[in-house]
């Protein structure tokens, strides 16, 4: 097929255009032209307005070993419009606004239709370099050569191919640059607050990690009408910061010998506890934490692989306590981000304090220097000329 630049005449043709490529572990990004395949059946193919940079772009972008290949082209936060669609797509149309969503929500399996949990049954989270239903690529270099996918997004491009069980239309009014953070990390956080844990007016809220998603997670207890939330880090400084986002009392446990303090503070352990960082001994220490009888301690980190948990089964059975994982914050991508895009709208979802930089597409190995360094929150990558 005839290679072509993109137009209003491109649906049904490759597209050629930029993409940021992750070549090897821990290279700069190698920004370089690509073509866009067409999309196939259930699939739409998507111009990216402009996307955010997250941890977990970091995290594979470094690794060396499986699940990590290369060329890949990384990103998962995003918002675009769609330049075509493929056979037996219903629910966007060429035009529509969406957000792509590394979680599927195929509406459709007993796990999407379940209103207990947000786990797609037909398409299993994984972190697979192929479409989900036919494990090829969409894209490749001028050679021709295959570049693999991230997360089923890969938004580090201006076009990309999403299965329509990874996007959500949304209000088209909806500011660009600050609806693609809904695509990821504040949405799991404020997710993991509002669906996950369904913290209570009046109740005590204790995240352990004040980085972007823990941030969020204070954000989600704010707007649920938590009353104490209680940030816990290594960094001081984080309390500033986090004060911004509704935390209302700081323990940095890296000067504080004596672990029961949490204990001591919510006078027998708080209602929620939330694990950010991705430490097997700290989702001890928060279940530790949590209040006997009903407290529950959410684990939102990703740790690595083959890290185990111990916990001692008598405290297991006598506490009460509830452990529970959060992917996307136990949130339904197609149901749950249009209300939290009318939230921010409405001006109850503080979007805003969560964009600490702004920078062109020709500027995203910056933010990634950015985002190693701890400089920013989020940095959205506006992908125009």
């Amino acid at each position: 097929m005839d290679i072509e630049k993109p137009s209003n005449k491109t649906a049904g043709k490759p597209i050629q255009c930029r993409a940021a490529i992750a070549t090897a572990p821990g290279e700069p990004l190698v920004i370089d032209e690509v073509i866009v395949d067409p999309p196939n059946s259930h699939e739409v193919r998507v111009r990216i307005i402009c996307t955010s940079l997250c941890h977990s772009d970091v995290t594979f972008w470094k690794m060396k070993d499986f699940p990590a290949v290369f060329p890949r082209i990384l990103g998962h936060e995003a918002i675009g419009v769609v330049e075509s669609v493929g056979e037996n797509v219903d629910g966007v149309v060429e035009g529509d606004v969406v957000i792509p969503h590394f979680l599927a929500d195929c509406t459709e399996c007993v796990g999407c239709r379940s209103k207990k949990g947000n786990l797609c049954s037909a398409f299993p989270f994984k972190i697979s370099p192929w479409m989900p239903r036919d494990q090829t690529s969409r894209f490749k270099d001028l050679r021709g050569e295959t570049i693999h996918h991230f997360v089923s997004v890969s938004s580090f491009s201006e076009y990309t191919v999403l299965d329509i069980a990874h996007v959500v239309k949304v209000d088209p009014t909806v500011p660009p640059n600050r609806a693609c953070l809904l695509s990821c990390g504040v949405s799991t956080g404020v997710g993991a607050a509002w669906r996950t844990a369904n913290v209570e007016v009046g109740s005590t809220v204790v995240i352990f990690g004040l980085g972007s998603i823990g941030l969020a997670v204070a954000e989600g207890a704010r707007l649920c009408g938590a009353t104490r939330i209680i940030g816990v880090d290594v960094i001081s400084e984080k309390f500033e910061i986090g004060k911004r986002f509704g935390v209302t009392e700081f323990v940095n446990s890296k000067n504080c010998g004596d672990k029961s303090i949490i204990i001591d503070m919510t006078d027998g352990g708080a209602d929620y506890c939330f694990e950010c960082v991705g430490l097997a001994s700290l989702v001890q220490e928060a279940y530790a934490c949590c209040r006997k009888g009903w407290g529950k301690t959410i684990v939102l980190g990703v740790d690595q692989p083959g890290s185990q948990l111990s916990l001692s089964s008598f405290e297991v059975l006598h506490s009460g306590k509830i452990l529970m994982g959060s992917l996307f914050g136990g949130l339904k991508a197609k149901s749950d981000i249009p209300i939290l895009l009318k939230r921010y709208m409405d001006k109850e979802l503080e979007l805003d304090k969560f964009v600490t930089h702004e920078m062109k597409f020709e500027e995203i190995n910056s933010a990634f220097d950015l985002l190693i360094k701890g400089k920013c929150l989020r940095c959205v990558i506006w992908m125009g000329e």
